[in-house]
């Protein structure tokens, strides 16, 4: 940290200050991570890579200017960090923004076209036709965006001032992601840990792809009930409520509780469905509700989870009414033979599943098995996250990865796991209590990780789902719908005895439950894994601990029997002026670029530096004016600071204010470090800033006359010496808030990085603590009688007189000369009263 002769511009100003040092610490490698090869001298942090699917919000802003500044006390607590940046760029936000950006829509089945180019991207919606394209077509048009997209998210990162190294950014689609995901799969499937079933799943009819449970979201759904009369023993009628009454085709039992008197005697026994005329089983189960509705409830394959739980335990038959595309199939379900039924089953094929409900409560009516007319009500149903229609339940081959066998052992993974705050743990523990099946990894969908999978063809075309044939770990990444197995020819691709390769890809949350292992290079680089894993942390959003964080921890177990990373840290939502959540689907979210050029980095940073851990917070524009009035101010004082003359050679602070700001400074450095330490980034802010204000305020105010003194002495000399020793010390506790404009006063006087030097440490000042509230209720009630009688400042004081007991007047004693310099004070006067509290006489000489 040797210093150089000061060169402080005339007017110092944080504009323009992110494009000079941005550029300067990316050509001069400042935080490039060099191995050190000692895993104690590191710390690595599982950056969470971005979805890429338009552009960056503030709540991005928000959460990773917290990570940065953990980066940043570490680099200068003297760690090698290692903070790579990731871009999420596959999954279903991806291809949304595809079709919506160019109006394509993808079309497995059509043929590749090598000399295809981009549409012009849609103006407005509905301005033209969607075009189908082939699946390759289509995936090279998410490769091209993404691309786009990342190098403004790069941008956006930069001016934000994030310290990351660039030379470090993989992709979640890239062939070094898709190598580690299909080589964790393919170990899994091995294992007996991966497995493929043909099961009843939530599926999104707008997206066609299945959904796992970490994805679904309550909402609130208008409908209605209806009562519905099945036809019993003498046709004596049998009421079911029900708000589904298009599933009646599907019903394959009438189900009430073992306990419930009215329907003991239908117990074993069947009744027959209305319009369709079914023979249905009536059977006992204990989750049967009897005092909801009629008491016995239609079990139809499939209307909800509990449907699936009858089904799965009473091992019903299956009925399946509803197809992939949210209409009704075309085909009856096995056990319609009545011909009348197939009738009325006929006027349903084809309708979306809201037709079929009206025309089957038409017919109802007609039949005079509609009791009363519906009644309308309001439930939660079950959402895909990012879709816009209820989802449905269909029986689908997935490919699963088991979750519930490993209850016992993740919950002892999130025991030993750091969570900051340590509340969100229990967030954890309750998702890992309440699986009720292992997790859904495939997706029908065309931009992601293919299963590195294929299935032989027997003689009738048909695949062999128990003979899956497997690549080689060293042949990865492969695509099964391009590439070719071992063996087999293209041309038998297809054909019977041939082959054909999985058409699923992998869920997005597949890849990134291996951010840990891709960054560090699992696999493929051993001297950097065993550096770099298990990180030191991962920051992330609260409300995906029961994705990204459950997944990870989970990957983590099953590929390697640890967790992860070290501490889990949780950051909160951004909410808008209504204190609702910032998001794109609410349409509420603020981009950060035009706040980065209005108020500068640092002020955005310091706003993010506010949100407490895990604490939702308001998206403030008045903070972010403060933030840019501290950097101001930190710039201005520093050329404040850097205006006086270098200490001589061997000078000391003698004086007692001195010492007791730089006592005072060296608490502020020991609590900031501490709460550095507990990643409490907004509780070292806090204090910092408090006493830089102190510092501003009062105290350079103090010294002033004292440190301009030309004859100079050891009074000079101490305050000269207090002054910058405590300056080099602020910009040092503040570079991790406020990057630019602390890199920019510290590179007035240092050849080197403000932050890539030591974190500064307590000294050895010796001060008495009182000195400086006394000095600060001094100096303070002396402004307050200038700025009541509406002078100046600077106008001179006639006298001061304290009273108070004599142990605090002798601390003033020892700084009345600072004082009475500060406040242009003629005569300062001390009056023992050991009686009384302090009190501070001020009169202002004639004006």
């Amino acid at each position: 940290m040797s210093e150089t002769t000061p060169n402080v511009p005339d007017r110092p100003s944080l504009d323009g200050l992110d494009a000079k040092w941005a550029d300067r610490w990316e050509r001069a490698g400042v935080y490039r991570f060099h191995a050190p090869g000692d895993r104690a001298a590191v710390f690595s942090i599982d950056t969470p890579p971005p979805t890429v699917s338009g552009s960056l919000h503030v709540g991005h802003v928000f959460s990773y200017t917290h990570t940065d500044i953990i980066a940043r006390f570490q680099r200068m607590r003297g760690k090698h960090v290692f903070y790579p940046m990731g871009w999420d760029d596959n999954g279903l936000p991806t291809e949304r923004r595809v079709q919506n950006y160019y109006g394509v829509r993808c079309e497995p089945s059509k043929p590749y076209d090598p000399d295809f180019r981009a549409p012009e991207p849609v103006g407005k919606k509905g301005d033209r036709g969607v075009q189908s394209i082939s699946r390759r077509n289509f995936v090279e048009l998410c490769e091209q965006l993404t691309a786009q997209d990342e190098k403004a998210f790069e941008e956006t990162w930069r001016k934000l001032g994030l310290s990351v190294d660039w030379s470090m950014t993989y992709t979640t689609i890239g062939r070094h992601a898709q190598r580690v995901s299909q080589t964790s799969f393919l170990r899994l499937l091995r294992a007996g840990e991966a497995y493929q079933a043909e099961a009843p799943v939530l599926w999104d009819v707008g997206f066609r792809t299945a959904v796992a449970q970490a994805e679904l979201e309550d909402r609130d759904h208008a409908g209605a009930w209806h009562r519905v009369a099945f036809h019993g023993p003498g046709g004596q009628p049998i009421h079911i409520e029900t708000t589904r009454p298009e599933l009646i085709p599907a019903c394959v039992a009438l189900i009430a509780h073992p306990d419930d008197e009215r329907y003991q005697g239908l117990f074993g026994g069947t009744v027959r469905s209305p319009i369709f005329g079914v023979e249905i089983p009536v059977l006992a189960h204990p989750a049967a509700e009897p005092e909801r509705g009629a008491g016995i409830a239609m079990c139809c394959t499939f209307g909800d989870l509990t449907d699936v739980q009858w089904w799965r335990e009473l091992k019903l038959p299956t009925r399946t009414v509803i197809g992939r595309d949210g209409r009704i199939l075309a085909d009856p379900p096995s056990g319609l033979d009545d011909p009348e039924g197939r009738k009325a089953y006929a006027e349903l094929a084809g309708a979306t599943v809201h037709t079929a409900r009206e025309r089957i409560v038409a017919m109802l009516r007609e039949s005079g098995d509609l009791d009363g007319e519906p009644r309308k009500t309001v439930r939660p149903v079950k959402f895909y996250e990012k879709g816009d229609k209820p989802l449905e339940i269909v029986s689908s081959r997935q490919w699963f990865i088991r979750s519930i066998a490993h209850q016992d052992v993740l919950l002892e993974r999130g025991a030993e796991l750091n969570w900051h705050p340590s509340y969100m743990k229990a967030r954890y523990d309750d998702w890992v209590r309440g699986l009720n099946g292992d997790w859904l990894i495939s997706r029908q969908r065309f931009f992601g990780v293919p299963f590195p999978v294929w299935y032989p063809l027997d003689e009738a075309g048909e695949p062999r789902y128990d003979a899956p044939i497997l690549p080689s770990e060293d042949a990865l990444p492969i695509d099964p719908s391009s590439d070719t197995p071992p063996g087999y020819a293209e041309d038998q691709r297809g054909r019977p005895g041939g082959f054909v390769g999985d058409p699923d890809v992998m869920d997005t949350w597949a890849t990134s439950s291996l951010t840990p292992q891709i960054a560090c290079g699992w696999e493929t680089d051993p001297e950097l894994y065993a550096q770099t894993f298990p990180m030191d942390m991962r920051p992330q959003a609260h409300d995906i601990i029961r994705t990204w964080l459950f997944a990870t921890v989970l990957r983590a177990e099953l590929d390697g029997h640890t967790l992860p990373w070290r501490h889990a840290t949780l950051s909160g939502w951004i909410l808008d002026p209504d204190r609702k959540k910032m998001s794109k689907s609410k349409g509420n979210v603020v981009t950060p670029i035009d706040l980065l050029e209005q108020f500068s980095p640092d002020a955005v940073r310091y706003w993010a530096a506010n949100g407490r851990p895990g604490t939702d917070t308001a998206f403030d524009q008045g903070q972010m004016k403060i933030g840019r009035r501290l950097a101001t101010k930190l710039l201005n004082a520093s050329k404040f600071v850097l205006g006086f003359p270098r200490p001589a050679g061997g000078a000391a602070c003698t004086e007692a204010l001195d010492r007791a700001m730089l006592a005072a400074l060296d608490d502020v450095v020991r609590q900031a470090t501490e709460a550095l330490e507990a990643f409490e980034y907004t509780s070292a802010l806090e204090r910092i800033e408090r006493f830089f204000w102190f510092f501003c305020d009062d105290y350079v105010e103090l010294v002033k006359q004292r440190a301009y003194d030309e004859a100079g002495g050891p009074a000079t000399e101490s305050a000269r010496l207090a002054l910058r020793t405590a300056l080099s010390t602020l910009l040092r506790l503040l570079a991790p808030f406020l990057p630019y404009s602390a890199e920019e006063a510290w590179s007035w006087w240092h050849d080197d990085s403000v932050h890539t030097s030591p974190w500064p440490t307590p000294g050895a000042a010796e001060g008495d603590a009182r000195v400086i509230s006394l000095a600060s209720s001094t100096i303070s009630a002396i402004r307050k009688a200038k700025s009541d009688a509406k002078r100046s400042m600077r106008a001179p004081v006639e006298s001061v007189r304290v009273v108070g007991p004599r142990g605090e007047l002798r601390t003033i004693e020892t700084i009345s000369g600072d004082l009475r310099a500060a406040g242009n004070v003629e005569s300062l006067e001390l009056t023992p009263d050991d009686d009384h509290e302090l009190r501070i006489e001020v009169s202002l000489a004639d004006a």
